[in-house]
């Protein structure tokens, strides 16, 4: 998709403080940063990019939950996304290295990969991920290619401005549901600060800010969380 201007950055974040407002969350302090400058400019990863990220994603999950090495690498040969998978996530296909925890949390990464491209109608931090989602994502188990779910989708990707408007409000959510938890706070739905840090993450990775401040668009495995 084609780089446009971005929004004004100090009306987006007005508009995500007076959501964690409504929501009942702690505001982060004044000095909190912005997601992007004025004269920023912003896109969205192409499509078939994000597309091959929410099908690993969606393999990970399956071998978390008891899919074979062997059925998850002929899966990924038979799609051609051996090139999309990151290193952490090869040692885990292929002999169950790693966090087992990290990759499931990794579902809430995925829906929000799929609000970017029309799948899931919103993202609402009171909520949790959709029940339909499964059927909006590649058949594995049924021998559903990459490519033919690819033909069977109807993407309707978010405009970079909107899409970026939610990174903003999820940078904020991500310190408001820490700061909830370590002061023992109310959260205002039945998800917590890991699911909302997995939507900022994939957020994070599929809008691209182009600047004078911006490096160039990470690694899911680069995405940077720290702040």
């Amino acid at each position: 998709m084609t780089a446009v201007p971005a929004p004004d950055p100090g009306a987006v974040r007005e508009a995500s403080l007076d959501e964690l407002s409504r929501l009942g969350l702690p505001l982060p302090p004044e000095n909190f940063p912005l997601v992007w400058e004025p004269g920023d400019e912003i896109e969205l990863r192409p499509v078939v990019e994000v597309e091959a990220r929410i099908a690993v994603l969606h393999l990970i999950l399956a071998r978390c939950f008891g899919m074979s090495m062997e059925a998850a690498m002929g899966w990924l040969l038979n799609s051609r996304l051996v090139d999309s998978v990151t290193p952490p996530e090869w040692d885990f296909v292929t002999a169950g290295k790693g966090d087992h925890r990290s990759f499931v949390l990794h579902h809430d990464a995925l829906f929000a990969l799929t609000w970017v491209l029309g799948l899931t109608r919103q993202l609402d931090p009171s909520l949790p991920v959709d029940e339909d989602l499964i059927a909006k994502l590649p058949n594995i188990v049924g021998g559903e290619t990459f490519d033919g779910w690819r033909a069977r989708l109807l993407v309707a990707p978010q405009h970079p401005a909107d899409a970026a408007a939610l990174l903003d409000l999820h940078y904020c959510l991500d310190w408001a549901y820490l700061e909830s938890e370590r002061e023992g706070l109310p959260l205002p739905g039945v998800i917590d600060s890991h699911a909302i840090g997995q939507r900022r993450w994939a957020l994070e990775w599929a809008v691209v800010l182009r600047g004078p401040y911006h490096d160039p668009p990470p690694g899911w495995e680069e995405v940077d969380l720290s702040t």
